[in-house]
């Protein structure tokens, strides 16, 4: 069992920043991605679809003998992780939104958060977000839009730009000190939000904190593959091939999948 892959699965390319930390963190370890392109964003669909995708991939991954599923769509973690974990057997791995290190190190008591609308809905989002924040304020945004653009792959168009600046301002308005990517596909943006930012606001996401709860989790198991070769790894999408393997530098082995 240990030496089978993690799953990873996403609304597309985003969970790819994920991936990249737990590949960087456990490169011995086999690794199936999937990549959802064909119903991104999640973010604007309703919680009965969302789980839908959420089962197909699930079983999808299951079908192709995962040890750990690694949701990486805070999306689909606020919506169906729940179900997800009392209707399978394997451990899964969510994403929230880094609302708890921002909220602790706020020198301004105000942090802003850019995530989907699906993400800043959810009662798991509230709960976490009710849990740590009190005194500060924060500043949501839903970044409606910004998926298909990121999934189109290119990441300086006019368009991405001229919808962050809107989606910043009331954000640099409220004096933020920090902004938090509530989307596994915003870790793509921070080049041109580190150009749209004033300098002291500093940019947190998940993806090292999953890699690392990964990492304790297969510990945990007993799931650690005992192979200390390089992992195999595999990337299926049911999108465009190009965009995945440009965000990934055409490091590893793509396949279009129908799925």
């Amino acid at each position: 069992m240990s030496n089978k892959p993690i799953g990873i699965f996403d609304s597309g390319i985003g969970g790819t920043s994920i991936f990249k930390e737990i590949n960087s963190l456990m490169p011995n370890e086999n690794i199936i991605y999937l990549a959802d392109s064909k119903n991104a964003p999640y973010g604007s669909k309703s919680k009965e679809d969302i789980i839908q995708f959420s089962i197909k991939n699930t079983e999808l991954l299951l079908s192709k003998g995962c040890k750990l599923i690694v949701v990486a769509c805070n999306t689909a973690t606020t919506n169906a992780i729940s179900y997800l974990r009392t209707t399978y057997k394997v451990p899964f791995i969510g994403i929230e939104p880094a609302i708890k290190p921002a909220a602790l190190n706020t020198k301004n008591k105000v942090v802003g958060i850019l995530a989907t609308k699906g993400t800043l809905s959810s009662q798991l989002f509230h709960k976490t977000t009710d849990l740590y924040t009190k005194g500060i304020l924060v500043v949501e945004q839903v970044g409606e839009g910004l998926v298909p653009l990121i999934e189109s792959g290119d990441l300086d168009s006019k368009e991405l730009e001229a919808l962050l600046k809107i989606y910043l301002e009331p954000m640099i308005t409220a004096n933020i000190d920090y902004l938090v990517l509530g989307c596994t596909h915003y870790p793509y943006l921070i080049p041109m939000l580190s150009r749209l930012l004033p300098n002291d606001v500093k940019i947190i996401d998940s993806g090292l904190a999953v890699a690392k709860q990964t990492k304790a989790i297969l510990s945990t198991h007993q799931l650690f593959n005992t192979n200390s070769s390089k992992g195999n790894i595999k990337l299926f999408t049911n999108g465009n091939i190009e965009v995945l393997n440009a965000v990934l530098d055409n490091q590893f082995e793509t396949s279009f999948l129908d799925f």
